[in-house]
Formats: structure tokens, C-alpha cells, sequence
């Protein structure tokens, strides 16, 4: 089955551009030109992903993603200005997956598509993958993308669920932002890429504190970051 692609982006020309590459390359594509309808597009719950533009007229891309993290995990691409670090960060503390820079060429966006999609839609290929991973309070079932802390389900998006999974696998030693990029992200890590610290920041609001009152969710200096494991 093909994976079907939104693209939100009110430029006609570039996002027939993408489109055509896109089912080139055995997607099915939808296009809308506004976020009010690309919310709702979003929340018919008939795609694997959303390519979401910032500067778009009526409903910018930034309020656009924050309606449909109301309602929706999709996996959201973010394209931003190239150098407009600002919106990149806000971008991604509201719930966007990962961002291209425009301008961008329809091979690099496909290319950054296909890494979230492996992420988000891999499944285990034996049953000793398939067992849940237990790290004090917290529990993953990495083949139903489903996680709890203390019993309570985590709302997270693809690409937190991506790294949470990395850092509980490896529980109890620092994984370096490398190996985080490469193996939640499905890419390596860029120089000044920031994806990384602020995804890290948002599961760490999100998961609760060990015993001592401490994030669960460390950053070791010069190493990377740790899950502990009590």
C-alpha cells in the first residue's frame, strides 16, 4: 500500500514540484494551500505523514501544527526559512517530527520523508524484539508504538517514541547525540543541528522523576545523554 503524504504549503508551484517527485517515487499525495484545512486534513486520520510549511496566510504554519498536536500524533515535517533557527526550535517544542530548510530539493525532502516514515511504521521481526522494555517506571511496547510511565499512557509523537525507545534500550549508560540522530531520526547528525536537545527537553516534561527527585532523563557532559535505571 502506498504511503499517503499531506502537503500543506501555499505555494502552488513548489509543492507541485513535490507532489510529482513524491508519486514518482510511489507516494500518494494530497495537497492543500492553508492550515485550517490542512488541520483538517490531518485529523481525518488518512495519512502516514504531514509536510507542513511555516510561512503560510491566514493560519501560519506554527498554530497550524500546535491545532493538530491537539488532536494527533501525525508525523509532521516542518519546511522552515534556511537559517530561521527560531522557528526550527518552536517547531519542534510544539511536536514537529524533524524540518527541511528551504529552499530544498525534492530528493532531500523524500529522503528526510522516508526516514521518519521507517521509523515510525518499523515493526520487530521476532517475537524477542516484540517484548515490552521496562526501565524503572517507565514501559515500552515498541511494536504497538505505546508507552506508559507509572501505568499512565505518554502522549509522545514518532520521533520522541524513536528516541525514548534508543535511550531505554541502552538504560543505565550515556548514548551519544550521534547515535540518537542516526538511530531516532533515521540520519546523522548535522553540525549545529539542535533536534536532538530539543526533543530530549520535551520527553524530559513529559516522563516523571526517579526516587531522589531527579529527571529520569539525564544529559551526561561531552557523552550524550542517559536514561537512568534505578
Amino acid at each position: 500500500m502506498k504511503s499517503k503524504v499531506l502537503l500543506i504549503d501555499d505555494d502552488i508551484e513548489l509543492v507541485g514540484m513535490f507532489k510529482e517527485y513524491l508519486e514518482q517515487e510511489g507516494f500518494d499525495v494530497k495537497m492543500v494551500h492553508d492550515g485550517e484545512a490542512g488541520t483538517a486534513e490531518a485529523f481525518t486520520g488518512l495519512y502516514a505523514i504531514a509536510i507542513l510549511d511555516v510561512m503560510m496566510p491566514r493560519m501560519n504554519g506554527l498554530e497550524t501544527l500546535r491545532r493538530i498536536r491537539t488532536n494527533s500524533q501525525l508525523p509532521i515535517l516542518m519546511l522552515t526559512g534556511r537559517g530561521d533557527d527560531t522557528d526550527r526550535i518552536v517547531g519542534l517544542e510544539l511536536g514537529a517530527d524533524d524540518y527541511v530548510a528551504k529552499p530544498c530539493t525534492p530528493r532531500e525532502l523524500t529522503a528526510r520523508i522516508r526516514a521518519i516514515l521507517r521509523r515510525a511504521q518499523s515493526a520487530p521481526a521476532d517475537q524477542g524484539q516484540q517484548a515490552a522494555i521496562t526501565v524503572g517506571q517507565l514501559t515500552m511496547w515498541p511494536e504497538q508504538r505505546r508507552a506508559t510511565w507509572a501505568g499512565d499512557k505518554l502522549e509522545l509523537t514518532s520521533t520522541e517514541f524513536n528516541l525514548l525507545e534508543v535511550l531505554a534500550r541502552n538504560a543505565g549508560r550515556p548514548v551519544s547525540k550521534n547515535t540518537l540522530s542516526e538511530q531516532g531520526l533515521g540520519r546523522p547528525l548535522a553540525r549545529f543541528d539542535r533536534n536532538i536537545d530539543v526533543h530530549l527537553s520535551s520527553l524530559r516534561h513529559k516522563l516523571g522523576t526517579i526516587a531522589d527527585g531527579r529527571s529520569c532523563l539525564q544529559t551526561v557532559y561531552r557523552l550524550g545523554y542517559q536514561l537512568i535505571k534505578e
